[in-house]
């Protein structure tokens, strides 16, 4: 059956390319490229907004232009492959058919939250997008974890370890977003979203909550440094996960200084969508490699054959945004019926988030089960 899943040269080929005896999850070039050093993708969206800016476009029309452009061209990808992994995949069916049938309720959700309160709307979506994103850090250094554990060193890392590396990361995007919104300054774009978040947490005279947050990123930060320094010191540092937490948290605690909030996150929302794409293609290939996706997902599995690499999978999830650009429309239409005399920026955020969140939403409620099967690489390592 394996030898049916793509030619005998790509299986060897592809084969070749992991290795099965270091910490990287791929090799150290595809590790480095897609999931480390992809990191200079984080200043670039917020660098064309303030070309835009300088070269005379307007604050917002800059700023949509910029949020749209990343959408397109790698947010969009990213969100739709989850599809290809949940909806498109027979297995992931019959495990999770009630998951599947109620991510019908999101767009329903979504629709009447942009015309009655998209503020609230947002603010949801931020705290939920930054558990995703922490939640896609922590599933990588899971990914690490396992392989160290039971292939290279076939013993369970402790507990502790695993604590503080997730206490690292899982506290690292806070404490300057709960500055901004202990001071009452937290907006994304042209909304405030201290509207929809209650007066306990903005005190400008008492950033109570920012002191409790900080204070725990500090024992994080400490914690994380003294195991690091210990694991060096006894030669067991897992260096390709140090070095990726390290990032990670440097990127995540400075990203919130920026003051145009939108388009700084989606700095944050490149690279995490790079690395959303390299992981889940790579999973896909390595089922294909195994025999599994022709009988499972059929219509991934011809996509996925025609390259060694993954361009047409790209492709495919491109090609699966013509469903939030028909909401888009939809929705737009929609709007100047419901709101006559909506100013333009509004008009646009609502349609905007809408199709996009109407997706995204229900790719954030598949990937907390998605981001529990460590297992996923387990087929590389014992090709």
């Amino acid at each position: 059956m394996a030898a049916t899943a793509i030619p005998l040269s790509n299986v060897d080929a592809y084969a070749a390319e992991i290795d099965q005896r270091s910490f990287w999850l791929r090799n150290r070039r595809w590790d480095l490229f897609f999931i480390t050093l992809s990191v200079i993708v984080v200043p670039l969206p917020y660098l064309m907004y303030l070309l835009g800016v300088h070269l005379g476009l307007e604050d917002d029309i800059s700023r949509n232009l910029v949020n749209t452009f990343v959408a397109v061209a790698i947010g969009g990808p990213h969100m739709m492959s989850t599809f290809l992994r949940t909806g498109l995949d027979e297995r992931f069916k019959e495990r999770y058919p009630t998951l599947v049938r109620s991510s019908i309720i999101i767009p329903i959700l979504v629709i009447s939250l942009a015309f009655l309160n998209l503020s609230l709307m947002l603010t949801f979506f931020f705290f939920w997008a930054s558990l995703h994103v922490l939640h896609q850090v922590t599933y990588i250094v899971e990914l690490y974890n396992h392989k160290e554990a039971k292939v290279l060193r076939k013993s369970a890392l402790s507990p502790l370890s695993r604590l503080i590396d997730y206490a690292i990361v899982l506290t690292s995007l806070f404490p300057i977003a709960m500055w901004k919104i202990s001071q009452g300054v937290f907006e994304i774009g042209q909304n405030d979203l201290g509207e929809a978040i209650p007066d306990l947490f903005q005190q400008p005279d008492n950033p109570w909550f920012f002191i409790l947050v900080s204070l725990i990123f500090g024992c994080a930060l400490l914690a994380f440094v003294l195991k690091s320094l210990h694991e060096f010191y006894h030669g067991i540092l897992n260096l390709p996960k140090f070095a990726f937490i390290t990032l990670t948290v440097l990127v995540a605690f400075f990203t919130p200084l920026l003051p145009n909030l939108d388009t700084a996150f989606q700095g944050l929302n490149t690279w995490h969508s790079f690395q959303y794409l390299a992981i889940t293609f790579y999973i896909i290939k390595i089922r294909q490699v195994a025999g599994q996706l022709d009988a499972e997902a059929p219509l991934v599995a011809r996509f996925s054959r025609r390259t060694k690499d993954a361009r047409a999978l790209y492709g495919f999830s491109a090609a699966l945004l013509v469903g939030s650009a028909v909401i888009f429309v939809l929705v737009y239409l929609l709007a100047a019926i419901v709101r006559p005399g909506i100013d333009g920026n509004s008009h646009f955020d609502i349609a905007y988030y809408t199709a996009i969140l109407s997706f995204l939403w229900i790719h954030y409620y598949h990937d907390h089960f998605l981001f529990t099967d460590f297992e996923a690489l387990e087929g590389a390592y014992a090709q």
